[in-house]
């Protein structure tokens, strides 16, 4: 009977420690999933963007070049004019793509260090704790990175408890 006591003990203290360990394990994937896929993904679209703009940008700029050296008549005033509409209108997106890109290299170059750095931290300090043991330890690696787990069946006892 102390015997199974223990040993029921020992198999609920595996199973919360285990449900901590996987809550950071959780945790972890979906951060790095977050930086891979959404702000790398971003930073990509935008450079996307910008070298779209700047051949864009590039057209209509040699376009306006061969209007300006061409006749001067009504028809080629009013096409050079069309022209330095198109041109500035395109440069002016050329340009702000080019300070987003800058931006978002800027920001995805810290963020990228930051993140992999508390991750990798987190990770390496939850797996420590679970293989040691130590289940304060695991518990403080995530009041640390303040990750709250929602155990599902925690608000009830099991059906051994209830018997």
């Amino acid at each position: 009977q102390e015997e199974f006591g223990y040993n029921a003990e020992t198999q609920k203290l595996l199973c919360k420690n285990g449900e901590t360990l996987l809550g950071a394990v959780n945790f972890f994937v979906s951060s790095i999933n977050t930086l891979v896929n959404k702000t790398m993904e971003d930073t990509l679209m935008t450079v996307k963007q910008y070298e779209t703009a700047r051949l864009e940008y590039d057209a209509y700029r040699t376009d306006l070049e061969e209007l300006s050296m061409g006749p001067r008549d009504a028809g080629a005033v009013s096409r050079l004019d069309a022209a330095q509409s198109q041109f500035q209108s395109h440069k002016d997106k050329y340009e702000k793509l080019r300070a987003d890109v800058a931006i978002k290299l800027k920001f995805l170059e810290e963020n990228k260090i930051k993140v992999m750095h508390k991750q990798l931290l987190l990770f390496h300090n939850a797996i420590s704790a679970y293989f040691a043991g130590n289940q304060q330890q695991l518990e403080q690696t995530l009041k640390q990175f303040n990750i709250k787990l929602k155990t599902p069946g925690a608000e009830k006892p099991s059906w051994l408890e209830e018997q």
